[in-house]
């Protein structure tokens, strides 16, 4: 294959990589503007995602299109118990004292997972078959279609929610200023639910539309829940555009690392990356230094 193919090729894999890391970091960023809170479980929902949607298409024997909203729905009841078992009772906690609690949330999920499924791998079937596209000497999966696809939608849900719906643009306020919003008669704990809810729904259908490429497992939200979080990082935290070009660079400069350096430094460029923007730029690429949320 030619060098321009092959680069072409670690592209096409990078932005669909990415848009995963976008999806997830988007959820990261809508529970950090709304309480403050860096949610290391956010991983965990992208791991229920595709472990429930496998659940019922073999042991309830559901169709795909049933299966997957089925999971996202039961992934967004998860979302909600979360926030209103752990985070909820501890509100006036410190904010170390909650990201711990996220972490052991994390575990806890984890821990249920392995019981309830198994330790093994299991792979979702692709949504539309898996007959190679030709695009320009490269070739790209039809669930890479899917990624990018539903990426763009929800994008654009979200960016019209928060922009043109009474309950968006009451998160935006709890998001600058939770005291004031309180105030003026905004349901700031309401606020703070909605955005768990929102975020479980986010990162579940993330793990379920990237299920048929990476496969799905009761751990695969450990590195996808971190990548996130550097795309999150790296757009600043910001709910917006930010964040998705974030998660694309992040998926672009770790497909393009993997093939022409080694594969086996496919998750650490990440982890360089995220060193580097908060030893440079600690408020992330398109961040200012006081910056505004959401």
């Amino acid at each position: 294959m030619e060098l321009s193919h092959q680069l072409l090729q670690y592209l096409l894999s990078g932005l669909s990589t990415g848009a995963i890391y976008a999806l997830i970091g988007i959820g990261f960023s809508i529970i950090y503007n709304a309480t403050g809170i860096i949610n290391f479980a956010q991983g965990e929902f992208v791991m229920l995602g595709g472990m429930m949607t496998l659940f019922l298409l073999e042991a309830l024997h559901l169709p795909l299109w049933a299966a997957v909203p089925l999971a996202v729905c039961i992934v967004t009841l998860v979302g909600l118990g979360f926030e209103r078992l752990a985070i909820r009772p501890l509100r006036n906690a410190s904010p170390i004292s909650l990201v711990i609690i996220t972490i052991g949330g994390a575990i806890l999920i984890r821990g249920l997972a392995m019981l309830i499924w198994d330790k093994d791998t299991h792979a979702i079937p692709p949504f539309s078959g898996d007959e190679p596209i030709m695009l320009a000497g490269a070739t790209l999966l039809p669930q890479h279609l899917w990624i990018l696809g539903i990426t763009v939608v929800l994008i654009s849900l979200n960016k019209w929610f928060f922009n043109h719906t009474i309950s968006g643009k009451a998160m935006r306020a709890c998001s600058y200023n939770p005291r004031a919003a309180g105030l003026v008669g905004v349901d700031v704990r309401r606020m703070v639910l909605l955005s768990f809810m929102i975020s479980a729904a986010m990162g579940s259908l993330a793990g379920i539309i990237v299920a048929p490429l990476t496969m799905t497992a009761y751990d695969v939200g450990i590195m996808l829940g971190l990548k996130g979080f550097c795309a999150a990082i790296i757009g600043g935290m910001s709910s917006g555009l930010s964040t998705v070009i974030g998660g694309l660079i992040l998926g672009v400069l770790e497909s393009m690392g993997a093939g022409l350096i080694s594969s086996g430094y496919k998750d650490a460029i990440a982890f360089i990356i995220l060193l580097l923007i908060l030893f440079i730029r600690p408020q992330g690429l398109f961040g200012k230094p006081e910056s505004e949320r959401v």
